[in-house]
């Protein structure tokens, strides 16, 4: 079996007391989005938000909080977001997505998601874990996390099209139980 790494870094992430918020929610869940966002207006009001276009002026429209709108999520706006968070503008997303509706920008959502993982930007994909972003004690206080990198150990089997990743953490042998062998090198 042919083994590819793939090597990424997060360098000493730091994100302020005032967090970069992006709001993002597909059709059949924006008006849980704006549910959601009315309730918790005290807490986003302290924070700088961004979101896509209808989703941003719906929460606007019912909250009066500012939101900078970007695209549509079709037109782009899913890209804007994710350049965003590799630039270090965004400290973390809520994305209400709809996973039982076919997007014509699967791809892009997908892209940000990865995008997220890969910069370890905390992403909440429902209603439940954007609670628990929010309420974390993180919400009215500073974080900062140590330079990481990160390797990740594909494994290509040759009789087979897809990628699998290699998860016997011990060793590489080529054993795959269905979860990344991460190397992980903190620096001080």
């Amino acid at each position: 079996m042919e083994q590819q790494k793939y090597t990424y870094s997060t360098v000493g992430k730091h994100i302020g007391k005032q967090k970069h918020i992006a709001l993002i929610a597909h059709d059949n869940k924006k008006s849980e989005m704006v549910e959601w966002a009315d309730q918790n207006k005290e807490v986003l009001q302290k924070h700088f938000l961004c979101g896509t276009s209808t989703t941003a002026g719906l929460i606007t429209e019912r909250t009066h909080l500012p939101i900078i709108a970007l695209k549509s999520g079709p037109l782009g706006g899913d890209q804007q977001i994710g350049s965003r968070i590799v630039e270090g503008d965004i400290d973390f997303v809520v994305f209400f997505w709809d996973p039982l509706e076919s997007q014509p920008h699967d791809p892009d959502i997908k892209a940000l998601l990865r995008i997220a993982v890969v910069y370890d930007v905390p992403i909440a994909t429902n209603r439940a874990t954007a609670d628990f972003l929010l309420t974390s004690h993180y919400m009215d206080s500073e974080y900062r996390l140590e330079d990481i990198t990160s390797t990740i150990h594909l494994v290509q089997k040759a009789d087979e099209d897809e990628a699998e990743f290699d998860t016997d953490n011990d060793t590489n042998d080529g054993v795959n139980d269905g979860i990344i062998d991460e190397e992980i090198n903190c620096h001080e």
